[in-house]
């Protein structure tokens, strides 16, 4: 598989990097890195809060390509050594991007300090639809998705106490290359690490959103309970109220979430 290349936007306060822990975020599919707006916002004064985009999302070039998720994995990697060359940093991603960190978690684990996988799983959705909703989105484009996904997204009621927020996160969608997004669908696709997940070390929390379809919170548990059999550390939680997007829907309790994972996993290193 190629490895696609993927570009980042700075979400914390323009300074030196090297100075604050490393704080990569990834995206959920069809967002930006619009999406940790809020939450990077109550972090970014401890951490260099670094968000990368998908391949033909946000600031990132479109694939001409198929790409996997280890792909991806690798792309995330090759970024941080461009920006803070063999830095070991702090990972959180939604969706796909939580996928994205399972995956570093599994093969680039030594890169990693804390691991928070949100509104994801080790295997999301089935391969038929998200081969069958590749082949609509190159066909019809981006747009046809956003009736859809403003229901998946969000919890009832959000688009209309944050209209602008969920319409500027929507846009992302609108304005993603149709057929890097086909790619992503057709990674996710063949995207399932059950087996793997006894290979992560790092400390993780997986977050999940009580009225989440698409990653449930069983989804989360059976995560936390693959790397905890392993021997790894990991904890499930459950954000009420919330569907998919946890960063954008409750940033400060995810923030606080992160917080408390990464001064844990921090606190676990001092003491070694």
């Amino acid at each position: 598989m190629a490895k696609p290349a993927v570009k980042a936007a700075l979400l914390s306060p323009q300074r030196p990097l090297g100075d604050h822990p490393l704080l990569v975020v990834g995206p959920s599919l069809g967002t930006s890195s619009i999406l940790w707006n809020r939450a990077a916002s109550l972090l970014g004064n401890d951490y260099d809060v670094v968000a990368w985009d998908l391949p033909g999302h946000g600031v990132s070039p479109a694939a001409t390509e198929p790409f996997d998720v280890a792909a991806l994995a690798d792309a995330v990697v090759d970024l941080v050594d461009s920006i803070a060359p063999d830095q070991a940093f702090h990972y959180a991603g939604v969706s796909l991007g939580g996928a994205v960190g399972l995956q570093l978690g599994i093969t680039h684990g030594e890169r990693l300090r804390s691991l928070s996988v949100q509104n994801s799983g080790a295997k999301i959705g089935t391969p038929e639809a998200w081969l069958e909703r590749a082949e609509t989105v190159r066909t019809q484009g981006t747009p046809v998705m956003i009736q859809g996904s403003a229901q998946r997204w969000f919890a009832p009621g959000f688009m209309d106490r944050e209209p602008e927020f969920s319409s500027r996160l929507l846009h992302s969608l609108r304005d993603a290359d149709r057929f890097s997004y086909a790619f992503c669908c057709e990674a996710l696709a063949a995207f399932d690490v059950r087996g793997e997940l006894g290979g992560i070390t790092v400390p993780t929390q997986v977050i999940a959103g009580s009225l989440d379809a698409v990653a449930t919170p069983d989804m989360a548990d059976e995560v936390a309970t693959g790397i905890s059999a392993g021997g790894g550390t990991a904890t499930a939680v459950t954000v009420e109220g919330i569907s998919h997007l946890a960063p954008a829907e409750a940033p400060a309790h995810v923030a606080d979430l992160m917080r408390s994972l990464i001064s844990w996993a921090e606190s676990r290193e001092a003491a070694k």
